[in-house]
């Protein structure tokens, strides 16, 4: 069921895993974004260049560029869009916002659907450039109530 918003947010996400782009392309375009898709962390930096867009989704484990190299990519030359990094390896490779630079880290798991919806929902209300409240924020990627 489409939400409804002031406007759909526009969408770039990047994974090499054809299966997992079409997961969540599928799901956020059911839930109203727009959405460009990228195989990789150097095709999204060319439609970057190209497009704006509100929310990047990224994979972490890519070949070439991981995703934690390829924020950092993102930061230097387009600071609006937020970000958002998920991975399999969220707590072995100990990945957090502050150490991949993204505003939330998503760890890929049965949950990751509603998490994803939630954060890019979250993120669009949170102006370019500001890190939702860290009081917010849990280690599995969940929300929480501020204190």
């Amino acid at each position: 069921m489409k939400t409804s918003s002031p406007r759909d947010p526009d969408i770039l996400l990047v994974d090499d895993n054809p299966d997992g782009l079409l997961v969540r392309k599928s799901l956020l375009e059911e839930a109203g974004c727009r959405v460009q898709v990228a195989h990789s962390a150097e095709e999204g930096l060319k439609i970057l260049e190209s497009s704006m867009v509100d929310v990047v989704i990224t994979d972490y484990r890519m070949p070439g560029m991981d995703g934690a190299q390829f924020i950092e990519r993102i930061r230097d030359k387009h600071p609006a869009p937020r970000i958002i990094l998920l991975s399999g390896f969220v707590d072995p490779l100990g990945l957090t916002e502050e150490n991949t630079h993204a505003d939330a880290v998503i760890p890929k798991s049965s949950k990751e659907a509603v998490h994803l919806l939630r954060w890019v929902k979250r993120l669009m209300k949170t102006p370019p450039g500001r890190k939702p409240p860290r009081s917010q924020v849990s280690q599995d990627g969940r929300m929480r109530a501020a204190r």
